[in-house]
C-alpha cells in the first residue's frame, strides 16, 4: 500500500463559510436594529396636560428658623426679616402644602420675638410648627421641674 505524500506547496485552503455566515448575521442584526431606534424618534406623541398645584416631588425637610438673642432672624442661613420671613415661607408652602419649621431661638431672646416668629409662620399657612430645645442637665436624684404644681 503505497503512501500518499504531498508536495509542500500545496496548503490546505481554508473554508470560510460559516465565518462569512455569521458576519452577515451580525450586519443584518444591526441594521435591524437601527431601524428600531429610528422609529421610535418619530412616533407624535401628545402628553397630557395638567394644572400647576404643587411640586410633584417629596417635600423637603423642615425649614429652619433661628431667633438670636439680638433679635435678627435666619431662614436657612439667610438673614430675613419679619415680613421676608411670612414671604419666603408663602412661597415655600405654595409648592409643598404640608411644608415643616423648626424655630430655634436663643435662651436669652425675649418671649415677643418668638411668639412674633411663630406667627409669621402662622401667617404664612404653615400648620407643621416645632419648636427646639434642650433639656438641663439635673443633678442626680432631682425631679425635673416641668413647670406643674
Amino acid at each position: 500500500m503505497p503512501l500518499k505524500t504531498t508536495p509542500l506547496e500545496d496548503m490546505p485552503a481554508l473554508n470560510l463559510t460559516s465565518m462569512i455566515d455569521v458576519l452577515f448575521l451580525l450586519i443584518i442584526f444591526f441594521v435591524v436594529g437601527t431601524k428600531f431606534i429610528d422609529s421610535d424618534k418619530q412616533i407624535q406623541l401628545d402628553v397630557p396636560k395638567v394644572g400647576n398645584n404643587g411640586a410633584l416631588t417629596a417635600p423637603p425637610g423642615k425649614k429652619m428658623v433661628n431667633l438670636y438673642r439680638d433679635g435678627h432672624i435666619e431662614l436657612d442661613s439667610h438673614n430675613v426679616s419679619l415680613e421676608e420671613l411670612t414671604t419666603r415661607l408663602a412661597a415655600a408652602r405654595s409648592q409643598y402644602q404640608r411644608l415643616g419649621v423648626l424655630v430655634r431661638g436663643d435662651g436669652g431672646a425675649s418671649l415677643q420675638q418668638v411668639a412674633s416668629v411663630l406667627n409669621a409662620c402662622k401667617q404664612a399657612g404653615i400648620s407643621d410648627l416645632g419648636i427646639s430645645v434642650r433639656l438641663a442637665a439635673n443633678p442626680k436624684g432631682a425631679k425635673p421641674n416641668l413647670g406643674m404644681h
